[in-house]
């Protein structure tokens, strides 16, 4: 029995995942960010992360004009390599309409 070859080769392409592009409504920003701080309390770059694909998702200049800050610098801050200071998280967590709260662990 001969074995034939396929001339054609399947191409796979595949896209890169933007999580900031399923994030449509206020109530699912709110359940990304919460699933963030229950599942990685102690990982301060993904919770960042996640306020940047937040962000993203709202329109960062919008974001940036309502807390004041530069796109850029909210990048910078709000990427995996930033580290934003708290006043940052909390002018971002206001301007995206989240809140974020304490509970006893």
């Amino acid at each position: 029995m001969r074995k034939t070859r396929s001339r054609f080769k399947a191409k796979i392409r595949t896209l890169p995942y933007d999580v900031a592009e399923q994030l449509r409504t206020p109530a699912e920003m709110a359940a990304y960010l919460d699933a963030w701080l229950d599942e990685a309390p102690d990982d301060a770059a993904g919770i960042a992360r996640a306020l940047g694909d937040i962000a993203r998702a709202k329109g960062m200049t919008r974001i940036a004009h309502e807390t004041g800050l530069s796109r850029e610098s909210l990048y910078k801050a709000l990427s995996t390599k930033g580290n934003p200071s708290l006043a940052t998280v909390l002018k971002v967590a206001r301007a995206l309409g989240l809140r974020l709260h304490a509970q006893a662990a």
